[in-house]
């Protein structure tokens, strides 16, 4: 048991914290230039990039699931899903990188929002995860846990005052 409290000490749930700030920062600059990409690429280009992308693996196996999948999402794509698309990705990042940046400066008011906006964040991806069982949203989804999980830690310590010892579990 001391081997554990020892692993979930304070210097290192705030090291977790703050990498896991990173790779959350990281996902959301990745989401805005997804969405910006989105919205101003042609669906003409989007289908020869993914018929460019998959010719060589669907000549050496047509049965192959990533292949296919890439090429049916290209040529099933409409005008409307993709503005949907881009302004979704570009929305989600822009509010996860404000969030990300406000808990890295140590804003206490953002923590709390955090905390809910990355909870409605979890909702939303098991509703979507219901439709297109993406492991990619499994993975989003359990760093989001993590993170509001870190974030939690993280509040209980800065609302502390200071030289108070840590509460007890």
């Amino acid at each position: 048991m001391a081997s554990i409290k020892k692993r979930f000490d304070e210097t290192n749930v705030h090291a977790a914290f703050e990498v896991s700030l990173v790779l959350k920062g990281v996902f959301a600059l990745a989401e805005i230039a997804a969405g910006v990409f989105a919205y101003f690429v042609t669906r003409q280009l989007l289908l020869d990039l993914a018929q460019s992308v998959t010719r060589m693996e669907l000549t050496e196996d047509p049965r192959d699931f990533v292949a296919n999948y890439l090429l049916h999402a290209a040529q099933g794509l409409s005008v409307s899903s993709q503005h949907f698309t881009a302004f979704y990705l570009l929305s989600h990042g822009a509010i996860k990188l404000w969030l990300i940046i406000g808990l890295w400066r140590k804003k206490r008011r953002y923590y709390p929002a955090a905390i809910a906006i990355f909870g409605l964040f979890i909702l939303y991806q098991i509703y979507r995860y219901s439709f297109t069982h993406s492991p990619l949203l499994l993975f989003i989804t359990a760093l989001d846990v993590v993170v509001i999980g870190l974030t939690w830690f993280e509040y209980r310590h800065l609302r502390r005052p200071p030289g108070s010892p840590p509460a007890a579990n």
